[in-house]
This record gives C-alpha cells, structure tokens and sequence, in this order.
C-alpha cells in the first residue's frame, strides 16, 4: 500500500555483533569487518557448529531501568529494550517530547527458548532411578521455578518492556513470523500512524538464535559447518555457500508523521515509502518457489510508484543456504534486474526476527551517506543466483532509495520501500 501521510524515519538503534550504536555499525559494515565468532556464553564444546554472530560486549545495565526489571528480561527482551534506548535517543525524544497517548510500539519477536538454569532444579527434582517422571515434575515445577518465570519467555514482553519505559501508552501489538517478524513490524507501525491513531512509533524486531536450548531445537542442517574459516561462513548467493551462520540481534526505529517530526524539529533520516507481505501457502510441503517475494516486491514498487530503474539497491534476506538464496535471486532478477543487492548476513548471521530491522538500518545509514553497504564472502558467483551483489567497497552513485526484504522457508515474504531524506 502506499503512504496517505508521509511516515518518516527519526532515531535508530542497533545492537549488533559488529557494533552497538549506529556508528560502530556502520562503520563495520564499509570495513566488511566480520561480527562471526566462536560461541563463549556458554559451553557450546558439544555442538558441531561452535560459531556465530554473537554480541561480544553487551551489558543490558547499561540500557534497562530500572535494573531489577532485568530478572524477568530474557536475553532477547534485553537486546529489543537496548535498542529501543538508544533509538529514542537518537531521535531526541526526551519525557515530554511526545504526547504518551499518542506514542506507540510495535515489535518482531520469535518464540523464546527458555534458559536452562531455570529448569535445571526442577528437572533434576523430576528423576528417578535414572528416568524422568512426570508426577514428580508437576510439584517440583511449583515450588523451583520463580512465579515470574514465565514473563522472561513472551513474545509480546520486549513490545510491553519498551513501552513502560518509554511511557508510550498509544497502540501497542507484537508479531511473530520468523524471519519475516520485524519487517512486518514496521509496515505495521506505519500503518498505525497513517490511520491516525498515533505520532511516534517504535518499531523493529530481536532475535538470538545462539540461545543453547534454540540451537539443539533447530540442529544443524541448515547450518554452515566451515569451521576452519569461520568468518566465510556466511557466503550469500555464492557458489560456494553450504549453509546459514546463526546469530543474534536486535534494532529500533523511530517512525514518525513528517508532520510531527517538524513540529519538534527533528532530524529525518529517510522516509517510509510503501510495504507489503505475501504468502506461499504450499511452500512448507513443496519447499519455496519465490512467488511470494515476487508479488511482494511488485506490490511494494506499485505502492511507492516506482519502477525497477528507480531502485537504488536491494537489501536482501541472503541467508546463505542453496535452495532460499535461489528462490530469492530468481525473485529479485524477475522483478528488479540488474540492481545492485547487498546481504548484511553475511556480516553478522542470521539474527532471526531481529535480522529484518538490523538490515534495514543498514540500508537507512548507508542512504544518509551516499552508500550501498558491499557484502562479504561473495567470490564466485553461484549462476543459479543472477543477481548483482555488491562486494568489496561500498558502492556509491546509486539513487537515493532502496527495497529491503525478508522471506521464510514457510513461504512468507516482506517488502519496505525507502528514500532518503
């Protein structure tokens, strides 16, 4: 659909495993400098793959008040509540700025393991003579596990964390699609201000799929096993690619009326154009054909009233694995030609409902500057992904807009077109 009213972008907040904060970020994806490591937060000694984008620095003091609301923030929450910190700064929302009415969240969560210390007592309550008995787990679990356990794991908890602490009291919802969650996200916050309903919103997503519990859950099927060149893991339409690379992450962005956002005088960062998502609903059982990114990407050129030649580049899923990057290129080829494409996994992993507003802050950023952010580990061209990737420097020259996606196994997909300032 295309905006009635001009929904503009005033704050980002990013929290990374190549950077917190959009500097640090930026600066990592022009270096090409890789956020892929080996998994320490815990003993990952017993999983093949023992690598990922994880965050080395972060410390959720710094971000979450007050500091005891962290017993009940799992690690994602803790990531979502970072951004959302250091995007309202950025936007120069200070208490008061914003009529708390008129000031809302919108959030892209994925559904939330749970942490295996919290469960340790109860399940070692739970044995006898070396096998698990249910009976004996329904009583321990009522006397081991805090009676605020379960708050850690709600998908809808960042979205309702961010809002006490922004006192944002407008509308307020949460999605949980996967991959697709956070772009969503924000097609939905501008829709929420386009329909009058508020101001300012909050918009992104998180995701950490190096959570212990996630990683046994899912197996390593899709995954890249290089683990002798671990920052090559991630190879997006490549030739060579053997699979995703796991992460975690999170980012916020502001969405504001222009209207609104001159009255306070803030800073634009771009503009919101148009969005839409589509589906294909046979894709789980028959494996995915690109048709729902196609009519995606269509309707969202049809929104903005642009045609291929107006697209300064694509922000691509690019998760690295042989059958999506296919699907995805041969969408993006159909519909877009030969626009440059860039895969900021390759940069950091696949950060699940985070990954979709990370990238797309990458794409803001870059615009602000001139910049389409290159993509590593993109050697040899894979000729079953005809796509025009961008590799080595950042790519400048091109037009001032770009369309961001993000596509799902099960079919789903998501388009955001955006414009410079």
């Amino acid at each position: 659909m295309q905006a009635a009213s001009e929904v503009v972008i005033t704050g980002l907040g990013v929290v990374s495993p190549i950077g917190i904060g959009c500097d640090p970020f930026w600066d990592a994806l022009a270096a090409g400098t890789s956020g892929i490591r080996p998994i320490d937060r815990f003993d990952s000694s017993s999983l093949l793959v023992r690598f990922g984008g994880q965050i080395p620095d972060f410390d959720p003091k710094l971000y979450v008040r007050p500091r005891k609301s962290l017993k009940i923030m799992s690690r994602e929450i803790q990531l979502g509540v970072a951004a959302a910190d250091l995007a309202v700064s950025d936007a120069g929302i200070a208490p008061g700025t914003v009529q708390p009415d008129r000031f809302g969240v919108v959030f892209g969560n994925d559904m939330i393991y749970a942490d295996l210390e919290d469960l340790e007592g109860t399940y070692r309550r739970s044995e006898k003579e070396g096998r698990f008995d249910f009976g004996l787990w329904s009583e321990a679990i009522q006397e081991e596990l805090h009676p605020l356990w379960l708050l850690k794991h709600l998908p809808n908890m960042t979205a309702s964390h961010i809002a006490i602490a922004h006192d944002a009291r407008g509308p307020n919802n949460s999605i949980v699609l996967g991959d697709v969650s956070s772009l969503l996200a924000v097609a939905e916050a501008a829709s929420v201000i386009q329909r009058g309903w508020a101001d300012v919103m909050l918009t992104g997503g998180t995701g950490c799929r190096l959570h212990p519990t996630a990683l046994v859950a899912r197996g390593d099927a899709l995954l890249s096993h290089r683990a002798d060149d671990f920052r090559r893991a991630c190879r997006p339409f490549d030739r060579d690619r053997d699979g995703l690379v796991n992460g975690e992450g999170a980012a916020v962005i502001v969405l504001e009326s222009r209207t609104h956002a001159e009255r306070r005088g803030a800073e634009i960062l771009g503009r919101l154009l148009a969005w839409a998502s589509r589906c294909e609903p046979r894709a789980r059982r028959q494996g995915v054909t690109g048709t729902s990114l196609r009519q995606a990407i269509r309707a969202t050129l049809s929104g903005a009233g642009f045609g291929a030649e107006d697209v300064g580049h694509v922000n691509a899923h690019g998760v690295g694995t042989i059958e999506m990057d296919r699907a995805e290129a041969a969408a993006i080829s159909a519909e877009l030609g030969a626009v440059p494409v860039t895969a900021p996994k390759s940069l950091f992993g696949h950060l699940g409902a985070g990954g979709g507003a990370v990238e797309l802050a990458a794409s803001v950023l870059g615009l602000g500057r001139g910049l389409v952010p290159p993509t590593l580990n993109h050697d040899t061209p894979d000729p079953a992904c005809p796509v025009n990737v961008v590799t080595g420097a950042p790519l400048a020259g091109r037009v001032g807009t770009a369309v961001a996606v993000n596509f799902c196994s099960t079919g789903q997909a998501a388009a955001v077109a955006i414009a410079e300032a």
